[in-house]
């Protein structure tokens, strides 16, 4: 059995980050190694502006209501929380360059790479979940 989860994030709205996050710090809490590869929308979910205001889907407002309810935390605070379990940040380094984005525009900690640096990761972990 693998040791390690891969994530890939390549939808990046609020819901998502918290699939996303969720699962890797629960991962990280069970001793698993984790990786997560941010591709096109998910790159938001390690934006350093994009993070803070990442928008609540339509229709569904009555979720934040419910999240501080619940005490859940901000989605800067669970990849604060992800970052210091290990989960490690993989920046697609292909989408960065059609966006036009550079490693400083990303939290710090990130590593970027392609889709072959992810890959080499992956290539033996159980699960590999898209979100």
């Amino acid at each position: 059995m693998s040791n390690k989860v891969a994530i890939i994030a390549s939808n990046g709205g609020l819901f998502d980050a918290y699939k996303v996050f969720n699962i890797a710090t629960a991962a990280a809490a069970t001793e698993k190694e984790v990786a997560i590869f941010f591709t096109f929308e998910g790159l938001n979910l390690i934006h350093k502006q994009a993070v803070q205001q990442l928008p609540m889907p339509e229709g569904r407002e009555h979720f934040a209501e419910g999240f501080a309810k619940a005490n859940v935390p901000s989605i800067p605070e669970l990849l604060e929380m992800a970052q210091e379990m290990g989960v490690k940040f993989i920046g697609c380094q292909m989408t960065m360059d059609v966006m036009g984005l550079s490693k400083e525009d990303f939290v710090d900690g990130i590593e970027v790479g392609g889709a072959v640096t992810f890959l080499e990761f992956a290539k033996d972990a159980a699960p590999t979940l898209t979100f």
